[in-house]
């Protein structure tokens, strides 16, 4: 039986230089086929043009925040379905209100997040489940990722302890409508 790797691609939206070439290099050595955008306008172009499968997206970027990047995405034909992957040094409890609405895969707190980790969430998010071993990986000040795979070929959506508040997050967006009135964020 052959199995026919396709390569995915990943849009790093990243104003820092330094840790977007580190993210580039290590999720390229993983096989991924990455594109950097280093302010939101830049973001939104090679997004759409590339249509990646995932974006790891920094919510403080300039021109355009994050947030509202995101937002564009999810309103236009082209970006409604594409993956996304909040890395960030605000907490998720300090990010935009109705962000997790907007539909992401996983958030995680930059200066939290070690380069095995990255690896393995973004593994969890691009690869079938049954390519994407049971893995709880390992906690840095506070933060844990995991992914887990289902028999039924069904993955769970990674979850990020937050460390701030010790409070653990499903990243899939509530499929319960709460009256607007009674929402807390």
């Amino acid at each position: 039986m052959s199995i026919q790797n396709e390569i995915k691609s990943i849009v790093i939206v990243e104003d820092n230089f330094a840790l977007s070439d580190v993210y580039k290099t290590r999720l390229e050595m993983q096989g991924y086929s990455c594109f950097v955008a280093y302010d939101g306008l830049q973001a939104l172009a090679v997004i759409e043009k590339e249509l990646p499968d995932l974006v790891l997206l920094d919510l403080m970027v300039p021109k355009v925040a994050g947030d509202q990047i995101l937002e564009r995405m999810r309103e236009s034909t082209w970006g409604k379905n594409i993956k996304v992957m909040i890395i960030s040094n605000l907490n998720e409890a300090d990010a935009p209100a109705g962000l997790r609405n907007l539909g992401i895969e996983a958030y995680a707190v930059k200066a939290n997040l070690r380069d095995d980790q990255l690896d393995q969430l973004v593994d969890a998010i691009l690869k079938p489940a049954n390519q994407v071993e049971d893995v709880v990986l390992g906690s840095n000040k506070g933060t844990e990722v995991e992914a887990i795979e289902k028999s039924d070929a069904q993955q769970s959506p990674p979850l990020v302890n937050d460390p701030m508040s010790g409070t653990r997050h499903d990243t899939e967006p509530d499929t319960h409508q709460t009256p607007p009135d009674q929402q807390s964020y």
